[in-house]
């Protein structure tokens, strides 16, 4: 380090290991401004004081002694007598007179910054910095005060002594109170920095990890307009982005989330030339995101940068917290500062949870089949009508007939779902699984037994049967240590649908995903039926037209479909990659594609959609044709835009080879071609004709996934989703288990995979067994059932290794 001046010491002069002198926020800036703008990184020079400072200012006019005897027994329960100890803490702050040499340090060192960015007079944030290092929280993050738009020499002194003052606020008192810490063990330095003119742009934070579920592997950026604390305050509801680190640094472009931000203020500086003012935002720049696309990349790359280097610094893998800023005058972005994160640096568990019931209950009210292995209470609202979804409240249980994809936004409010209606792979039970909340389904009579606003209780965790009690129940949640130290040979994947928690159950030991559904993300993320958009805004209904206009926005109609499904594809393959990710193309039935928005102007009324204008066949038909089309662009951009080759595309419902050749040929003309840039291609076997013609089918396919909910269907002649047949649905059932037996056959003569992602494996152990005695590659499970199957199937494959060695 340079010679210092004991008063202020230019960022320049600073590192990481300078906290004691001036504290972590100012001990960061320096490193980011020393280290970092070497690699690229554009971080903001400035100065700051040091400790000494403040030390000095506590024994001028018996400052320190004065503090002391104020504070001496006072009580910060008592929230009166702490609100006039602070205020006469703060005051006796403001007034004590800065030392000349202090003063003269400060203005010096002001005016010296301005001769390295060219300007005399001018705006700068003054920002808080606690030096105590050895504390949990060592910058004291938002206990002190940050003060904007400062300008010239006088109305510098006076935000200094604002900013020392604020050590002594009702909040900071009361927190080192509580943390046992004596109030002169902690020291404040502030670091001056020129304003970045965000308050004509936009600001924010971002983070080099997940902040929901912990996963590192991502970058999250959130901006809004203007000053960036409205975003870090709470102000305004951000616009938010997450980039995917590992292509991000092979040079792809792995935006994989965006999601606009309501941006209800923005704080710009005030009107009088100094402070700062918030002001509402206009609707024109709230329904456009802050940052453009090639600007997100640019601060993810910066955040991988900065991890980076304080990684090497930990000597570990260090999550960093950012805060960044776009200068309205220039067009420039910056890095204002940096600190690690730490509350999922420091969560370390590794477990899954299973649920008991521990409290006395009376008898069931209604009981059907139960879906996952969680229990839920709440209050149920009985909900017949579907005109009335937006009367159903965050944390209610839902009790209907039956659901359907236009259900699905208040499912994601519930805590519990029951319906009279539909097996375990009906709509409702998928869509509970998916949410990770429990679910009973083909009750017969629940909106009948269930009193509406009443309290109960609904577990799904004593077998098969789901039980409906009154009242609310107690239960016990345990957890269970996730370990990945021993694998089967049997490939366990997961049936993953929906974005959103795909960070999550990834953390599960798993080679990948073996069923990833396109239709949940078309339904939930987009809304709109894909025909809609191609033939927008010349649609039949004006309502469809008018609510289309309102989700895309000023967006092409085609490039919100292809935008929107690649980012939900491509958050999955994230999740999981390099594992393979099978992406299943659409396979709605049409019923279910005219729940979508504009959908009825372009389906068929089918008596039996379950085996009408489904899967294969839409994909040439001209009344789909060009809606294909978008979903294999939003595939391609997935793959070679973000760099998630790990996705593989599956064809369901393909009735016939040359069907399926078909379609392979018009994947290829939209990009998709089999065999370049690694594209595998695979094909559901889910008919029993997949199964009788599988060597041909596989001559045309990579490889295959057994669908057994569907070739249970079609070999047993039934509707699943009627509830007067479901009794007589069985995967286990001889017939089923010979297909099954005879496609497994058929892939290991022709050398291609072969795996399973129906229901059964995830809900009848001894399925599973069936499924590794003949040799299956991979077994893909609900995501609840992954950690229970897999010690299943190693001690199945133990007992078959000694079997076959006897």
């Amino acid at each position: 380090m340079t010679e210092q001046n004991p008063y202020v010491l230019d960022l320049e002069q600073v590192g990481a290991g300078d906290v004691a002198i001036v504290g972590g926020k100012c001990a960061s800036l320096g490193e980011l401004f020393r280290e970092l703008t070497t690699q690229g990184v554009r971080a903001v020079d400035g100065f700051s004081t040091t400790s000494h400072a403040y030390e000095t200012l506590l024994e001028t006019d018996g400052l320190r002694n004065k503090l002391k005897k104020l504070l001496k027994g006072l009580d910060v329960n008592d929230l009166d007598e702490l609100a006039r100890v602070g205020a006469e803490a703060r005051r006796m702050m403001m007034e004590t007179p800065f030392p000349d040499d202090l003063e003269t340090a400060i203005t010096g060192a002001y005016e010296r910054l301005g001769d390295r960015i060219g300007k005399k007079s001018f705006e700068v944030a003054v920002r808080s910095s606690a030096t105590a290092e050895d504390l949990p929280d060592a910058s004291f993050a938002g206990q002190q005060d940050t003060i904007l738009n400062v300008r010239g020499d006088s109305r510098l002194i006076e935000a200094c002594k604002e900013c020392f003052a604020s050590l002594w606020t009702d909040r900071a008192i009361s927190y080192r109170t509580a943390k046992g810490f004596d109030h002169f063990d902690v020291a404040l330095s502030i670091g001056i920095q020129p304003m970045v003119r965000s308050d004509i742009a936009c600001s924010g934070v971002m983070f080099t990890l997940d902040t929901e579920s912990g996963f590192r592997e991502a970058v999250v950026i959130n901006g809004a307009w203007g000053l960036g604390e409205a975003v870090v305050q709470g102000m305004a509801t951000p616009d938010e982005w997450i980039i995917f680190k590992p292509t991000l640094k092979k040079g792809f472009r792995p935006i994989i989330t965006r999601k606009l931000g309501v941006k209800e203020v923005k704080m710009v500086f005030h009107d009088d030339g100094s402070g700062t003012m918030v002001r509402p935002v206009v609707e024109s720049q709230r329904k456009r995101f802050c940052l453009a696309g090639f600007e997100v990349l640019q601060l993810a790359q910066w955040a991988c940068a900065i991890e980076d280097h304080y990684s090497k610094i930990a000597g570990r893998h260090q999550p960093m917290d950012i805060e960044w800023a776009k200068d309205g005058i220039t067009g420039e972005l910056f890095i204002l500062q940096a600190r690690p994160e730490t509350v999922h640096t420091q969560n370390t568990e590794n477990f899954i949870e299973t649920y008991e019931l521990t409290g006395t209950h009376g008898a069931p009210l209604s009981s059907g089949v139960a879906v996952g292995q969680k229990i839920g209470s709440g209050t149920a609202h009985v909900l017949l009508d579907p005109s009335r979804l937006n009367t159903f409240k965050q944390g209610e249980i839902l009790v209907t007939t039956m659901t359907d994809p236009a259900w699905e936004p208040i499912m994601k409010r519930a805590s519990a779902i029951v319906t009279e209606r539909g097996g375990r792979t009906c709509h409702s039970a998928i869509i509970s699984r998916e949410l990770g909340i429990p679910c009973i389904v083909g009750t017969g009579d629940a909106t009948e037994k269930v009193k509406n606003g009443s309290e109960i209780t609904v577990s799904c965790a004593e077998g098969d049967i789901g039980n409906v009690y009154y009242g609310s129940i107690d239960f016990e949640i345990k957890k269970h240590k996730i370990t990945d130290d021993v694998r089967p040979k049997t490939q366990i994947m997961m049936n993953v649908g929906d974005p959103d928690h795909a960070f999550k159950v990834s953390r599960l030991p798993n080679d990948g995903v073996g069923l990833a559904r396109l239709e949940f993300i078309i339904n939930n993320h987009i809304g709109i039926h894909p025909m809609a958009l191609v033939n927008y805004p010349n649609l039949k209904r004006r309502e469809d037209i008018e609510t289309i206009s309102s989700r895309i926005l000023e967006e092409d109609p085609k490039e919100f479909f292809v935008r929107s499904l690649a980012e939900g594809i491509g958050r999955i393959a994230a999740a999981f990659y390099p594992k393979p990710v099978i992406v299943r193309m659409s396979d709605f039935k049409s019923n279910e594609y005219a729940m979508l928005i504009g959908g009825r102007e372009f389906e068929p009324v089918e008596e039996n959609p379950m085996i009408g204008f489904r899967g294969a066949s839409r994909y040439y038909d001209d009344r789909y044709r060009a809606g294909f089309k978008l979903e294999c662009l939003a595939l391609q951009r997935a793959r070679e835009d973000m760099g998630l080759t790990n996705i593989k595309p599956m064809i369901p419902f393909v009735r016939t080879v040359e069907e399926g050749e078909k379609v392979i040929a018009l994947m290829a003309e939209h990009g998709l071609v089999q065999g370049e840039n690694e594209l595998e291609i695979y094909a559901m076997c889910e008919l029993p004709a997949n199964v009788v013609f599988a060597d041909e089918f596989l001559k045309v396919f990579d490889g295959y996934s057994i669908g057994s909910n569907d070739l249970t269907q079609l070999a047993l002649g039934l509707d699943r989703d009627s509830e007067m047949v479901a009794h007589l649905f069985d995967e286990r059932n001889g017939a089923v288990e010979k297909m099954v037996a005879m496609a497994i056959d058929s892939a290991i003569r022709s050398g291609k995979k072969i795996g399973i992602c129906g229901q059964a494996p995830s809900d009848y152990p001894e399925f599973a067994d069936f499924l590794v005695e003949r040799g299956i590659n991979s077994i893909s499970l609900n995501p609840d059932t992954v950690i229970q199957t897999t010690e299943h199937i190693l001690k199945t494959e133990k007992a078959l290794g000694t079997k076959r060695e006897n």
